[in-house]
């Protein structure tokens, strides 16, 4: 009885739905709303133990177990050059649809920020460009694990292969554990996993038990501009890429569906994190591509986080009835680019650099507050895409490569 995990996620979904509307039919009971939280939260403290340890060993497997520096070249060059395409696109993608739905129009802005709104705006403030370039190298490797702060830990972990690759033969007994280790960490995720539709219907009953259905419903506008958006982005870009790079799209969609529902109703990539990494490799992208595109994307290749922050910015210069000059708007994109870089992959943290966005541009970070109330699922659908988009990466760098085997039979 429902043997595919994506079945019992969507059945932990339906159940999650459920109690939140009892919970906030009953008044949102304080107690009963910290209790819903306890069972996502360890679900979720499991996985961000694991995003460190299989980051730091698969790159580590993936560069130096190259064994050749030409290789690790070509293959770099390939995976930044699409991320910096598909990245601009959906920026791009983003800003064509705020300007011809123009969701803002007609909205009103709150008459001041309230708490929640000014501890973003103070995060936003540490967005300086010194800072964001100087955060991006980490002062400890043990920090930046215990935080979670992937862009440190994957500079770290290149940088540590990159010398292990130098060294020649040295390094093989360091690559042979992180192997071993990475292996060790896949079979520890099959254990974590095995609560993923108790996480899931727990982190969804938490939040509709206390914003009730109306987290549903307001700001409709703004919300189906971006899944349509996304849409459009999902089927007018990445479906053209990949019938260019001639993935066999039935066994892509179903290895790519558990990860991407994963990433949806718990509005975090890190928890989708292992089984795409799994998935992937089942899918026929060789362990040394997988090991090396996927950290990366989780830094470098947000693209549903990128569409949304075009989106959301330009939101509020409508609704606080500003007008943005066509090269103001392409400025913003170009902003964009570099502080989307990073984005840590845990919830919310798309707000921050729009926050930081917003004081550049000189537009009212009140506008967030508006954004707060509905961003639950505007995350849901961004982080989903990011997700995806990653997954295909892997998949198309792999036939780039000329190395994409068969998907297992199973998938």
């Amino acid at each position: 009885m429902l043997k595919s995990p994506t079945a019992r996620i969507f059945l932990g979904l339906a159940i999650g739905v459920g109690i939140g509307l009892w919970v906030h039919s009953a008044g949102s009971d304080p107690t009963a709303l910290a209790w819903l939280n306890v069972p996502s939260k360890v679900f979720l403290n499991l996985i961000k133990c694991i995003v460190a340890p299989l980051i730091f060993t698969m790159l580590v497997v993936g560069i130096a177990g190259s064994g050749d520096a030409n290789t690790l070249g070509r293959l770099g060059v390939r995976t930044f050059g699409y991320f910096v395409v598909v990245t601009l696109v959906a920026l791009l993608v983003g800003l064509l649809a705020v300007n011809l739905v123009e969701p803002g129009v007609g909205v009103s802005l709150p008459p001041s920020t309230d708490e929640a709104t000014r501890k973003i705006a103070e995060n936003a403030q540490k967005l300086t460009p010194q800072q964001h370039i100087t955060g991006i190298v980490p002062t400890s490797i043990v920090k930046a694990a215990a935080d979670n702060e992937v862009l440190p830990l994957v500079v770290f972990s290149m940088l540590f292969a990159i010398a292990c690759l130098r060294i020649g033969e040295k390094a093989k007994p360091i690559v042979h554990l992180c192997e071993s280790v990475a292996d060790a960490m896949f079979v520890f995720t099959g254990f974590v996993m095995k609560l993923a539709p108790l996480g899931v219907a727990a982190a969804i009953a938490e939040a509709v038990g206390r914003s009730g259905p109306g987290v549903l419903q307001n700001l409709a506008a703004l919300v189906l501009t971006l899944y349509g958006a996304l849409a459009v982005f999902l089927i007018g870009v990445l479906l053209p890429i990949a019938l260019w790079a001639r993935l066999p799209l039935g066994p892509f969609l179903r290895l790519v569906r558990e990860p991407a529902l994963l990433a949806f109703t718990t509005t975090s990539s890190e928890s989708a994190l292992p089984k795409v990494i799994e998935n992937m490799e089942r899918f026929g992208v060789p362990r040394r591509i997988v090991s090396f595109v996927v950290p990366l994307g989780y830094s470098f290749n947000l693209d549903g986080s990128t569409l949304y922050l075009s989106l959301a910015a330009v939101f509020v210069a409508q609704a606080a009835n500003i007008d943005l000059t066509f090269g103001q708007q392409m400025l913003m994109v170009l902003t964009l680019m570099l502080s989307s870089k990073g984005i840590a992959a845990v919830p919310r943290a798309s707000l921050v650099v729009l926050a930081g966005t917003l004081s550049a541009f000189g537009l009212p970070l009140e506008g967030i507050a508006l954004i707060l109330g509905v961003d639950v699922l505007m995350d849901m659908a961004r982080t989903a895409t990011n997700v995806v988009g990653n997954c295909l990466a892997s998949a198309v760098v792999a036939r780039w490569e000329g190395v994409l085997g068969p998907p297992e039979a199973k998938a």
